[in-house]
């Protein structure tokens, strides 16, 4: 059984998806964030209130003994002032100064990363490339790369990058996923596979996953649903393509990515779902419903969107996901769309652990 650490944890989907495995056993966890630690102790029964910047929290993971670090850090800018004094230098003052300290006195035998996809082309690829360097001069082999004659980095960022609509969920979102192995465990002329580019599927589309009927409450307001028409169509006489997305439409729908921001997450995934019973029901401040039956979508389809409502915490046919009572829809909302996809992070964590097997096999 191999042990994990959870960094930046959220809804702990990275671990549940390395739990899904069921060669993975979390030791330990860091989340700072108010309503994703209650959300976290409801799922887990741990608390996860821990600092990734404290001294204390770092002694607390030297001190540890297990094997694979899981993070899904915020993506900063570095300084490239201190490139000489080493890429360690460089990330200081960001939480992934952090990561790599914890990682460098700790010393697991595995990194897995998850980013935005926007991550490979921050500061113009600067950002993408000090976290590769400085995972490799920490002593780590970054899948995916080679070295040049010179002894730099070469890689692809196409390869660091997979998609949530190619593992089996009707979501486009495409991620960052960088996986590292400690270097001293991998003999000479070892060869590694390519990520995983896919799964079979576990909705042929969103219509498999949308609820037969929601509260009004997730209906727009007739004036709401004008706004969004309006703002829409001054956009497309601009030429660009801002404004509200009807998702489930034609023979194979699928969801445009979900937002930990709300907002444009939310109206670029609109619903059309007439329900007659609402006709001239109030929401909002006492305003109509629309007429046309568009909605949002509701937390428990985002919840379906990312794997974790009727997937990962399916248990002998019952699912046991929920949240803590009283958790207000717009942290729910939050809490999924800044969670990652488990069924992609479930192949990845298969893809590693085989690596790491056969690794320990060799020895």
């Amino acid at each position: 059984m191999y042990k994990t650490i959870d960094l930046f944890a959220g809804l702990g989907g990275i671990r549940k998806g390395f739990e899904l495995t069921g060669k993975c056993k979390n030791v330990l966890s860091a989340e700072i964030d108010r309503f994703a630690c209650q959300a976290y102790e409801h799922l887990y029964k741990e608390n996860p209130f821990n600092d990734v910047t404290s001294e204390k929290f770092k002694e607390k993971c030297k001190s540890l003994n297990y094997d694979i670090m899981l993070a899904g850090f915020p993506c900063q800018a570095f300084s490239i002032a201190g490139l000489k004094k080493g890429f360690l230098d460089t990330t200081r003052g960001t939480l992934f100064f952090d990561v790599a300290e914890i990682v460098r006195e700790s010393n697991p035998k595995a990194v897995f990363l998850e980013n935005v996809e926007g991550l490979t082309r921050h500061a113009k690829g600067k950002t993408f490339r000090i976290i590769l360097n400085t995972l490799n001069e920490i002593g780590y082999y970054v899948l995916n790369t080679s070295t040049d004659i010179c002894g730099e980095l070469i890689y692809d960022v196409k390869d660091f990058i997979r998609n949530t609509k190619d593992f089996g969920l009707p979501q486009k979102r495409s991620r960052t996923y960088i996986l590292a192995i400690r270097k001293d465990l991998i003999p000479t002329n070892y060869t590694f596979n390519k990520y995983p580019t896919g799964r079979d599927k576990i909705y042929n589309n969103l219509y498999d996953l949308l609820e037969k009927e929601v509260e009004s409450k997730y209906y727009l307001s007739n004036k709401l649903w004008q706004t969004l028409q309006r703002h829409k169509a001054n956009h497309s006489k601009k030429g660009n393509g801002f404004g509200y997305v009807i998702v489930n439409e034609g023979d194979n729908p699928i969801s445009n990515t979900i937002l930990a921001t709300g907002g444009s997450g939310k109206e670029r995934n609109l619903i059309r779902q007439p329900n007659c019973q609402y006709k001239k029901t109030l929401v909002g401040q006492g305003n109509e419903i629309n007429p046309d039956g568009i909605r949002h979508m509701t937390p428990t389809e985002w919840g379906k969107l990312q794997g974790f409502i009727n997937y990962a915490f399916v248990k002998d046919g019952i699912d046991e996901f929920s949240f803590p009572e009283n958790m207000s829809n717009s942290q729910k909302y939050k809490l999924f769309g800044n969670s990652v996809s488990i069924p992609v992070i479930e192949q990845m964590a298969k893809f590693l652990i085989s690596i790491l097997e056969d690794l320990d096999g060799i020895k």
